[in-house]
């Protein structure tokens, strides 16, 4: 029964290439670059009719909030359509044109990481988070000279969730292992797509009107007529029969008297600013937008959480909270730490694990863990072991402080895209040895295989 749903999946992806491939025929603009512009539409369609409608189907299968944001995704990827749809007939328009262009898009990706946020108790948080933190990577039409690496970026920080995932799921459910690599592989296949078509940034037509905030409507209903396209110069024959016109050519020309034009009345040229007499300054464009548009919105300040929902303690939002502690545990519960500064919070007793995320100048105590103590997209962060934990994972953080216990010597630190790591190892008379975690390694081939030894920083 697996295996013919399995053939029914792939034969309606199959399908649905065929179809996007004949309905993009209507997008063509006309003559002239048309073939160019019409094929990287073509195959933007074949991306979305393919993988992402894969990714859609398996996550309709699993249902729920997966379900939920999936149908968001498939939204964002037809807003990003219609800009390509765009860029193909237009000229590139001003920075502040572009951010109404790019407005639909950044909002839908806001959506998707708003819809997590209010979804921390979800069973399925790591496959919201996967989708929430990677979602950035449809901005890469505002991305240049390098779009490409900046959705290899966004995809990176989406495995460290659908390595949790799989590890949840290898065993129990194939269908979560099969949605993980599709919601990859549309990003890889982006990938693909950019360095195809949009190697250093988005490309615009060459010809045709400049792009403006009015080109920004939203594309048509699913099975309804495109929009007729913008209106191109008169014909021959129109022109001619204007030129035929002679003398009575210039009655619609609206006469002009001395006190409007600027040559005879200098003071109209300090009115609505300077005139510009060259090309416009050269300005840098923001390096990593937030969601598609160059300018975040502002976020509002969240209520500070310490309270236990299920089996996870959570504690969020706290800001100069010093003495929070923990202190009724169960071996079952973890405990969860989510956008914390200048705070410091100790957990008594012996339970499962504890995350801390997105978290700055975060002071952490606990006695006993019996899996894992992870840290991930953190800055400042101190931990002190005060009985035992086998693992400390260590995750795009920079400045991490790893103080030991007599009984967690046999700790095993995990790092990965982290720097300014330190483990604290105890001496005599109570005091600590600092020893730094390496950075920078050296790997070679050794006829058979990579060996990959720690080297110090050379200076």
């Amino acid at each position: 029964m697996a295996e013919l749903a399995s053939l029914v999946q792939r034969l309606e992806v199959a399908v649905g290439r065929l179809e996007a491939v004949a309905g993009s025929q209507g997008d063509s603009p006309g003559a002239g670059d048309a073939g160019a512009v019409v094929q990287f539409v073509q195959e933007f369609d074949a991306l979305v009719s393919g993988t992402v409608a894969q990714y859609c189907s398996l996550s309709q299968q699993i249902g729920g909030d997966v379900q939920k944001h999936a149908e968001m995704i498939k939204q964002a990827f037809s807003e990003q359509r219609h800009i390509l749809v765009i860029a193909s007939r237009c000229q590139k328009p001003s920075d502040a044109a572009l951010t109404s262009l790019l407005q639909p898009v950044s909002s839908v990706i806001e959506q998707v990481q708003s819809f997590r946020e209010k979804n921390r108790s979800s069973p399925l948080f790591n496959h919201l988070s996967a989708v929430s933190e990677s979602v950035p990577a449809l901005g890469w039409v505002a991305m240049a000279p390098k779009p490409g690496p900046y959705v290899k970026e966004m995809q990176d920080a989406a495995m460290f969730y659908t390595n949790r995932v799989l590890k949840d799921y290898k065993d129990k459910d194939k269908q979560h292992v099969d949605w993980v690599k599709a919601y990859l592989s549309i990003w890889t296949e982006l990938q693909a797509y950019i360095k195809m078509h949009h190697t250093t940034g988005l490309s615009w037509s060459k010809t045709g009107p400049v792009a403006s905030a009015s080109s920004a409507v939203s594309p048509p209903a699913a099975g309804g007529p495109p929009p007729p396209p913008p209106a191109g110069p008169p014909t021959r024959s129109a022109l001619f029969a204007q030129l035929n016109k002679g003398s009575d050519i210039t009655k619609g020309l609206k006469h002009v008297s001395d006190d409007q034009k600027t040559h005879k009345n200098p003071s109209l040229k300090s009115q609505g600013g300077p005139i510009r007499t060259g090309p416009k300054p050269f300005s840098t464009p923001q390096t990593r937008p937030s969601g598609a548009a160059a300018a975040a919105a502002p976020q509002c300040k969240q209520l500070p959480v310490l309270e236990l929902e299920g089996k996870k303690w959570r504690v969020e939002n706290q800001e100069g909270a010093q003495g929070l502690v923990i202190s009724d545990t169960e071996l079952k519960q973890v405990v969860y730490a989510y956008k914390c500064s200048n705070s410091t919070l100790q957990v008594k007793g012996k339970i499962n694990s504890i995350t801390v995320d997105n978290c700055k100048k975060l002071g952490l105590v606990f006695d006993d863990v019996v899996g894992i103590v992870e840290v991930i997209n953190s800055r400042d962060v101190k931990i002190q072991v005060m009985g035992k934990v086998p693992t400390v994972s260590i995750n795009k953080t920079d400045g991490c402080h790893v103080y030991l216990s007599e009984q967690s010597l046999q700790c095993e630190i995990v790092s990965a895209k982290s720097s300014e790591m330190n483990v604290l190892v105890p001496g005599r008379g109570g005091d600590f040895t600092e020893l730094p975690v390496p950075e920078q390694f050296k790997t070679v081939w050794d006829g058979k295989k990579l060996v990959t030894t720690a080297t110090e920083i050379a200076g």
